[in-house]
């Protein structure tokens, strides 16, 4: 089968690189993903993640936020011959051309913000293009999955939010957030919705998982959800092989349609990979059991990277 690049919505390396652990290029024994990792798998498009901990919650959020997108934009300028920084549409035609690796800047939890407007504008000028509202707690956003005795929405300030993203041509994204909030997204924004790294709850009923309903919703939206690689959201059993996330993959095929489902492995942020995905250079296997699973090639080539190329050209400016 001929080789196809992938796009990977979700990858928490940048902890790793920020906090002097790892340089991402490869020399270190340990890790999910780095750029010689990424290279043998042919990724030509990476969403880093800015993962905000929660023991920087709430005064030290915005620190830890920008430290991270300051040592990502460090790791793209040392790093100007095999990857790029996508910040507009014009990037998008680079993707797919002479190896190079696209990096979408995404935040992982709306704490960076500071319940400031004016923040959001400042990230963006950094090159931040998406943005996961919440991780599972409650921020001044909106619940995470994790307020389990929650009902609430997005707050006035979230509704805010959502419009100056739509605005400046930033990915909304949904996978951390309550149901009641996960709805109010749906309603409000005017462009495509995302799940970077979420699964069916159909299949394994993990808070963090989308039902059927919430599936057909991005689908509706033009959106897309990214299949997650935790074991723990894979089955219940909590030991998951690559069979676990083709199931996944075709599941929400079914449900959604083929448009609607990509990758968002969370590599470097789970503590266990399903058995066949242990880093980010098994992804060639994972699309040999794609194309052995009945997916014909048009189809292949909108899970590995279409989709997220296809939502990327309806929300960057």
């Amino acid at each position: 089968m001929e080789k196809i690049w992938i796009a990977d919505g979700h990858c928490d390396s940048l902890g790793d690189l920020t906090d002097g652990k790892r340089d991402l290029k490869g020399k270190a024994d340990f890790g999910h993903w780095d750029l010689q990792k990424a290279k043998v798998a042919n990724i030509g498009m990476q969403f880093f993640s800015a993962y905000i901990e929660s023991q920087y919650k709430p005064f030290l959020a915005m620190q830890r936020g920008l430290e991270q997108v300051e040592a990502a934009r460090k790791f793209i300028d040392e790093n100007r011959d095999d990857i790029f920084l996508i910040s507009g549409l014009h990037d998008l035609n680079r993707l797919g051309n002479n190896g190079e690796m696209g990096i979408v800047l995404h935040v992982e939890g709306g704490e960076i913000l500071a319940e400031s407007l004016f923040m959001l504008d400042i990230i963006f000028r950094l090159g931040v293009r998406s943005i996961g509202l919440t991780w599972n707690e409650r921020n001044a956003i909106a619940d995470g999955v994790g307020e389990l005795h929650s009902r609430g929405g997005l707050s006035r300030f979230g509704l805010d939010v959502i419009s100056r993203m739509n605005e400046l041509g930033m990915l909304v994204d949904v996978s951390h957030i309550n149901e009641a909030g996960f709805w109010d997204v749906i309603r409000h924004s005017d462009k495509p919705v995302i799940a970077t790294h979420s699964c069916a709850q159909a299949l394994c009923n993990h808070p963090r998982n989308l039902n059927d309903q919430q599936l057909k919703a991005l689908a509706e939206k033009k959106g897309l959800v990214g299949v997650n690689f935790c074991p723990d959201f894979l089955n219940e059993t909590g030991q998951a092989s690559m069979d676990d996330v083709i199931r996944h993959i075709c599941y929400i095929a079914e449900i959604a349609g083929v448009d609607t489902v990509a990758f968002g492995s969370d590599f470097d942020g789970i503590s266990s990979t399903p058995h066949g995905l242990e880093d980010v250079s098994k992804f060639i296997d994972l699309i040999e059991k794609l194309h052995q699973s009945g997916f014909s090639l048009m189809e292949i080539e909108k899970i590995c990277h279409g989709n997220f190329v296809r939502v990327l050209k309806s929300v960057l400016k």
